[in-house]
């Protein structure tokens, strides 16, 4: 994968107790930050490298930075007005039911970049094709929703890195963003919107559970 070198208008840290701690789900953005698309897809690139079943990557982006497509999206998100009318865009994370179109593309390119190699890749391949022809709708659904929360938290946190701020939104029609921009809704189904931009109103910080009542030890 080439490198990306865009530099955000804002100050990137590498700092991870800051990236971490630091983040905040915001309700209101500055309008007038604007991240390039250069900018977002260098963001993009780095979130999708996230952990994935079988590094299929299943997760799709629909990146809404256009006036008119945050007017679109506003007649959707009844709950996330201020959030989609002001941050510089909103994300859209879907995953691919027909994500097994890619496995020829992925496994080969590993072998090519020296990843794997080929005779790993012709078990493997002749296993998980197999595989995917016969997994249950419900199986597939459920793995494909956790990597598209992975990828998810990874954006923003990389957004965070950027400089930039983020706020998950569920609070959307689920059942019309897909077709409502031109996505077949029967391959891509929705998982999180994410809107980014800079905070022009400091998110909240928020209590946590204490690690004694989240964790048991065995």
């Amino acid at each position: 994968m080439q490198a990306l070198t865009h530099t955000s208008q804002f100050q990137q840290s590498n700092d991870f107790n800051n990236i971490v701690l630091e983040r905040r789900s915001v309700k209101v953005y500055d309008p007038e930050v604007k991240i390039s698309r250069e900018e977002m897809t260098e963001i993009l690139s780095k979130a999708s490298r996230a952990p994935s079943a079988i590094n299929m990557q299943p997760w799709r982006f629909l990146v809404i930075d256009s006036a008119e497509g945050k007017e679109k999206l506003a007649k959707l998100a009844s709950f996330n007005q201020t959030q989609v009318q002001t941050a510089s865009a909103s994300i859209a994370i879907f995953y691919d039911v027909n994500n097994i179109e890619y496995i020829d593309e992925i496994f080969s390119k590993a072998v090519e970049l020296g990843y794997m190699p080929q005779d790993i890749m012709d078990m493997q391949m002749q296993q998980l094709k197999p595989y995917y022809a016969n997994v249950t709708a419900t199986e597939l659904h459920n793995m494909n929703l956790i990597d598209a929360s992975l990828v998810s938290m990874q954006l923003m946190l990389v957004a965070r890195a950027h400089g930039y701020d983020t706020n998950p939104m569920a609070g959307y029609d689920k059942e019309k963003i897909a077709e409502a921009f031109g996505l077949d809704s029967n391959r891509f189904q929705p998982v999180m919107l994410i809107s980014i931009g800079k905070a022009a109103k400091e998110g909240y910080p928020s209590y946590r559970l204490p690690v004694e009542t989240t964790t048991t030890w065995a």
